[in-house]
């Protein structure tokens, strides 16, 4: 267990987004299994959910999507979100009567993919009735030095580490979670065949300043642009995004 005082951000979590070949059965999935709601004006190639308890997705079409095969490292998930549910037994039902394929169960929490194939957990939590996002958890090759990445740009303290796992911000406001996994395979942005299946958006003040201070604590530039948005990877090699306000 660890804990840092909170540092200067180069930018603040806005978004955790999904790949998927089909949005909109996505976004259903998700309204109908933890009661998110989907923000006005998005268009066809992007969805954004709110979950109600301070976290944004976004859904982002993905042509040609290969799903991850859980857990095979040759198809790697590269991440995963973790539900807090009262019961769940219930909750894996129901998740698989919407969709969900079955991939594990224990005593403490039972393992699934969604409709495109992503793995979340269904983490037991008897004392509250509602169905909460507890986090979102990266697979890495070294969650230490990631995490601490991660905390520099986001400027969330690293409030856990242990052997292979750590934890930056805290429980209840939309912290990351990092496990090392063996052997890791990397995404290779934008090729198909290594997909990033799920990336964090940065927002920024500006944009140049904070991409320095990114490339300085280990990001890389890759070659991704758009009006208010550019692609880095992370020192795992897992794309992320800073953007802005035009």
């Amino acid at each position: 267990m660890t804990s840092e005082p909170h540092r200067r951000a180069i930018g603040s979590l806005r978004a955790v987004a999904l790949d998927a070949p089909d949005i909109d059965r996505l976004a259903t999935f998700y309204e109908q299994l933890a009661g998110w709601q989907r923000v006005p004006d998005d268009d066809d190639e992007w969805i954004t959910l709110d979950t109600g308890d301070g976290w944004r997705m976004g859904l982002q079409r993905a042509t040609g999507h290969v799903p991850p095969h859980w857990p095979d490292q040759d198809r790697p998930q590269q991440a995963h979100l973790d539900f807090r549910v009262p019961d769940i037994d219930a909750a894996a039902e129901r998740a698989q009567q919407l969709g969900a394929t079955l991939l594990r169960r224990n005593e403490r929490w039972h393992t699934l993919a969604d409709p495109a194939g992503h793995p979340f957990d269904l983490c037991l939590n008897p004392h509250d009735p509602r169905t909460t996002l507890m986090g979102v958890m990266l697979d890495c090759p070294d969650a230490k030095a990631l995490s601490h990445f991660y905390a520099e740009l986001l400027g969330k303290p690293v409030t856990y580490e242990a052997d292979g796992v750590a934890m930056i911000g805290e429980d209840g406001a939309q912290p990351v979670m990092f496990q090392q996994v063996e052997p890791y395979t990397a995404p290779r942005w934008p090729d198909p065949a290594y997909p990033q299946q799920i990336h964090l958006d940065v927002t920024v003040q500006d944009v140049d300043t904070a991409e320095r201070g990114a490339l300085d604590i280990g990001a890389t530039l890759l070659d991704g642009a758009g009006p208010n948005w550019r692609v880095y990877a992370d020192p795992a090699g897992k794309p992320f995004c800073l953007v802005w306000t035009v």
